[in-house]
């Protein structure tokens, strides 16, 4: 990943703050006793998740990113979501 320096504090300081929300907020939410509240920060998370996503897409765009790291990126959106999935279903008796 290559951004100029006028970037520096642009795009590039968006992404840093999105990637860091991901897993800030997957961990204020395992703090959570109820599933409901945990759902949120990870619905938070993956709204992070998205963000960023949008900023890959962005920087790529504008020939800052290669697409060497969306892999990456959509292997933490399958693993957050099935996380997600399970913290939305019903506890089992």
């Amino acid at each position: 990943m290559t951004f100029p320096k006028e970037e520096l504090f642009g795009l590039s300081a968006q992404m840093r703050r999105a990637a860091i929300s991901i897993p800030a907020n997957i961990a204020e939410g395992l703090s959570k006793r109820g599933r409901p509240d945990k759902g949120r920060y990870l619905n938070t998370a993956q709204a992070s998740l998205e963000e960023l996503r949008y900023y890959f897409i962005l920087a790529r765009d504008l020939s800052h990113l290669t697409d060497q790291y969306w892999n990456d990126l959509d292997e933490v959106a399958r693993m957050l979501g099935a996380y997600a999935r399970t913290v939305r279903l019903p506890p089992s008796s």
